[in-house]
């Protein structure tokens, strides 16, 4: 008997369209993007046929892609694709979270707005950049960010890539001291230094709304980015992991490992783009990754998993 996971995608894999033909196929995915319609008018017309360039922006970005990941996750569980644990990446937190009971899928969604405006705002009050690390160990990279003031490790994803943010005007400087430790730098199409001292403005922000917001303990184990171990039951404990983790870094890698551990060994990546699939295969390349983030791909992984 496979041991299911699902990986709920992040910020970066957004596209226009996404989760358009899953709604327009599937009930259960229709209802998620009308919940987020009731709360935010115009969210699905951006989601699914908005500019690119409003997409882009975090404010838009992360209601967008948690309708999306939340919708399919909801599709594959109706369908008999009932996962044993879950984790997101980043932004995917948060569906996760919801999708396991810790809040209902309208408070995750609010939550996700607010969180998306305040990093947005926090973005615009210190300009950042983001480069990716490659083919050098997390312990050279950490070397080469501390030889900057404020540049910081940020996204553990996969051996040998590492995620680095801070100062837009230090990142050039980074990457040419990347290539100098042998490596590959290669700079990211985002705004933000996330996951940095610099959004510790939005820690409080997010705390408030949390403590605000009924809480339950997870339905089934949802591993944290920030500890790469799972949340715990009590209501502190989960509202602390998940407001600090806006500006601490998100060990994916040791998340991926640490699911492996606990007897994971198929991976479904829900939401848009495949890029947590490919994190797990470059991770772990003896377990089965598979990416739903389409009616098509939907069906598929049906088929792999259920049969006909």
């Amino acid at each position: 008997m496979k041991k299911i996971a699902f990986l709920f995608a992040g910020q970066g894999a957004q596209a226009v369209g996404m989760g358009k033909d899953m709604a327009e196929h599937l009930p259960v995915a229709k209802s998620v993007f009308d919940m987020g319609e009731s709360l935010r008018t115009g969210v699905t017309e951006l989601c699914f046929a908005g500019d690119p360039e409003e997409l882009k922006k975090t404010e838009n970005t992360q209601p967008c892609l948690y309708l999306t990941d939340y919708a399919i996750a909801q599709a594959l569980v109706i369908a008999g694709v009932v996962p044993t644990a879950v984790a997101g990446f980043s932004l995917g937190e948060i569906p996760a979270l919801a999708f396991a009971g810790v809040m209902t899928d309208a408070d995750g969604f609010r939550f996700v707005s607010l969180r998306g405006e305040t990093m947005a705002a926090e973005s615009a009050r210190h300009p950042g950049g983001m480069a990716a690390a490659l083919k050098l160990t997390p312990e050279v990279v950490e070397e080469t960010c501390a030889k900057f003031s404020e540049v910081w490790p940020v996204n553990y994803n996969c051996p040998g890539q590492v995620s680095c943010a801070g100062n837009a005007g230090e990142i050039d400087a980074f990457c040419d001291a990347i290539k100098a430790a042998g490596g590959r730098a290669v700079k990211l199409p985002v705004s933000g230094a996330f996951h940095t001292p610099y959004m510790k403005g939005v820690e409080p922000v997010l705390r408030t709304a949390l403590e605000k917001m009924p809480l339950q303990a997870p339905r089934i184990p949802v591993y944290a980015n920030r500890t790469a171990g799972l949340y715990p039951a009590d209501r502190e404990g989960i509202t602390s992991l998940l407001s600090e983790q806006v500006c601490h870094a998100v060990r994916w890698e040791d998340t991926l490992r640490a699911m492996a551990a606990d007897g994971i060994d198929t991976f479904v990546e829900v939401g848009a783009g495949t890029t947590l699939t490919g994190f797990v295969r470059r991770t772990l390349p003896e377990a089965t990754a598979l990416t739903v983030n389409d009616f098509p791909s939907y069906e598929a992984v049906l088929k792999e998993l259920l049969g006909d």
